[in-house]
């Protein structure tokens, strides 16, 4: 039987300052370009620490938001997008070239990454700046959304990204978050859900249907309050099921 493998990536930089207790639990971050959260000096420290415990090193890129923490939708024009998202590559690149690290991935955050998931164009877009910057990096996106589809269509690798935290709609999007059942508390319930995304590549939806997801990657989000017990627990559970955490 083939060894089962995923990857556990997190958002960090955001000013939570768990950093350091949530790395060694995962195989990559997201690290905040300063648009929606973070700071120069926090990504340094974050890189800092990634390159310590051998973590794969990816940008998060948002909508200029800091008030709402990047989590309202923004209609702006492409062009403005593509200077967006390259801005904030260029950023955290130059923050990694300073410590002789490589960005390894692209993540979007909050509303960027909701739209992305579905708006053909603003995906496109996206994925196009993302290869005009550097094509080697791997594009995180909702799995199965318009986000990874235009990454294929551009030869970008990508990474299909499942929730343990998050419930799920039939059409395999996320429950929004201003709907009380959005976000999974009981932790072994979380867990249960991710081992399920990685044995199955399924998940049961708020609907109660059982939805096929294929899972790469799944995202900790490092915001939550029970966010360190938490990894520490997938971790342990992980381990007893034999399933080894490794960024793709």
């Amino acid at each position: 039987m083939k060894p089962l493998t995923i990857d556990i990536n997190c958002d960090m930089g955001e000013g939570i300052g768990n950093e350091k207790e949530l790395m060694p639990f995962i195989s990559s971050a997201n690290i905040a370009c300063g648009y929606h959260a973070g700071s120069e000096e926090l990504m340094r420290e974050t890189i800092d620490l990634c390159l310590n415990y051998n973590v794969a090193i990816g940008a998060h890129p948002s909508f200029p938001d800091h008030e709402n923490f990047g989590r309202t939708n923004m209609l702006l024009p492409l062009p403005e997008i593509d200077k967006i998202v390259t801005d904030q590559l260029d950023l955290i690149k130059r923050m990694a070239d300073s410590l002789g690290a490589k960005l390894h991935h692209v993540k979007l955050h909050g509303a960027l990454y909701n739209m992305a998931a579905k708006d053909s164009q603003l995906a496109g877009c996206i994925v196009q700046a993302i290869r005009a910057f550097d094509s080697t990096l791997v594009v995180y996106g909702l799995s199965q959304s318009v986000m990874i589809l235009e990454a294929k269509k551009m030869n970008l690798k990508s990474a299909n990204e499942v929730f343990a935290d998050r419930s799920y709609q039939s059409d395999g999007s996320l429950t929004p978050r201003t709907q009380p059942n959005a976000l999974i508390t009981d932790e072994h319930k979380a867990i249960s859900q991710a081992i399920r995304f990685v044995k199955e590549n399924k998940v049961r939806t708020v609907d109660e249907i059982d939805i096929s997801l294929k899972a790469d990657t799944i995202c900790l989000h490092g915001d939550g309050k029970h966010a360190v017990k938490f990894a520490k627990l997938i971790n342990r559970r992980f381990v007893g099921e034999q399933i080894t955490i490794q960024s793709i």
